[in-house]
């Protein structure tokens, strides 16, 4: 798998070394065990309605995928007997009820989400995938080596058709952010060029329509290497790109910027505000909520497998202050990645999961990491203490 974005909280779609897409949901019987074992009621765990959910999944005899399996199917299942059973009804899935965490038996089979639907439209293996917080869109991106092929799709997750193709860079777009407020779309690219895409319409469209905004400034561009990571301020305001030229810069004012847009993506200026850490930067991710004295908090990934952690904020009218960033804290020997640091994600509530909301609960955030050690890390952070 190359790369994968949550659409929902029980539904993802997916990217491997192939040019389609799949999107996989989660099954009724995964649902209700879940809430079974967590304690957690199904209208809390399952915001919306389970009508229409498959009841398991099906791995059909040398099959390379998996199928859905629907409450008539195993209905006629039963109906059948086992005289008159085919040896690929042992494929089939049975379903069961947990009161504590599966065996290793079961998490085979019983806890296997069937793949629903199948996009195609890429040239080349699926290299980024990304969708919006309405959960209306998709962009997703595949290895390219010239614009034709690099260009960036865009879903419906209502109709599950493409609705857009958006070219612009020349090499295969290595990461790509929706805006929390929906409006932009951000990507980067091995070009060392970012591009940023403004949705025309209402973000909560589901056949929404993007054009070119702003892109790297051919006659200034900040980066000299493959920009492998973006990201995007809580507020909308403003954007960060880390490279492996070592820097990390954030971009913005893009609120400001777009109550003064003029015509064309060139005309558009984004002031910005650039560090150097020291290491090659292949993942950037910034915090959900501010620090408390008001900045932003910025985990860096870096190539030798560290994480740093930078708090930034505008002091004054200039991006281009260098006092702007402050460095906090660093993974030790025994935390970071023992090879490169593929993605950081923070979590998107306050509070550690797992414990109860209390008072205190709200300094308290939590980030992930993963590597190419095949290591996920949770990394709990006080932002008081920064």
């Amino acid at each position: 798998m190359q790369c994968l974005a949550m659409i929902g909280r029980f539904q993802f779609v997916s990217g491997a070394d192939e040019k389609v897409l799949r999107v996989f949901t989660a099954p009724r019987n995964f649902v209700e065990n879940l809430s079974s074992i967590s304690g957690v009621s199904l209208e809390k765990l399952y915001l919306g309605e389970m009508v229409g959910l498959p009841e398991g999944a099906a791995v059909p005899a040398l099959g390379l995928s998996n199928k859905a399996v629907f409450q008539e199917d195993t209905a006629g299942q039963t109906v059948e007997g086992e005289e008159n059973a085919s040896p690929s009804s042992q494929d089939y899935f049975q379903s069961c009820s947990l009161t504590e965490p599966p065996t290793e038996d079961h998490l085979l089979q019983n806890t296997l989400w069937p793949e629903t639907q199948k996009l195609y439209g890429h040239s080349y293996e699926v290299f980024s995938v990304a969708c919006n917080r309405a959960q209306t869109l998709i962009a997703s991106a595949c290895k390219a080596s010239k614009r034709d092929h690099a260009a960036i799709i865009l879903w419906s997750t209502v109709t599950w058709k493409q609705l857009q193709s958006l070219p612009f860079h020349n090499l295969t777009v290595t990461q790509m952010a929706f805006s929390p407020n929906g409006k932009f779309l951000l990507a980067v690219s091995r070009d060392r060029k970012w591009s940023l895409w403004k949705c025309k319409d209402s973000p909560a469209e589901p056949e929404a329509a993007f054009s070119l905004f702003a892109c790297t400034d051919p006659n200034m561009a900040v980066h000299s290497r493959i920009i492998w990571s973006c990201d995007w301020t809580p507020d909308s305001k403003y954007f960060i790109t880390g490279s492996r030229d070592k820097k990390v810069v954030i971009w913005g004012d893009c609120c400001s910027v777009e109550a003064n847009k003029r015509e064309g993506p060139a005309a558009t200026q984004l002031d910005f505000s650039a560090l150097e850490v020291g290491d090659s930067v292949t993942a950037v991710s910034i915090g959900p909520v501010l620090a408390s004295d008001g900045s932003y908090l910025v985990a860096v990934g870096t190539e030798s497998g560290k994480i740093r952690l930078y708090k930034w904020k505008l002091n004054g009218e200039s991006l281009l202050c260098s006092s702007n960033w402050t460095y906090c804290t660093e993974t030790d020997s025994c935390q970071s990645h023992t090879l490169v640091v593929k993605r950081l994600s923070w979590r998107r509530r306050v509070g550690r999961a797992g414990h109860e909301d209390t008072p205190e609960s709200s300094t308290w955030l939590q980030l992930v990491s993963c590597g190419a050690d095949q290591a996920v890390k949770i990394f709990n952070i006080n932002r008081h203490s920064l």
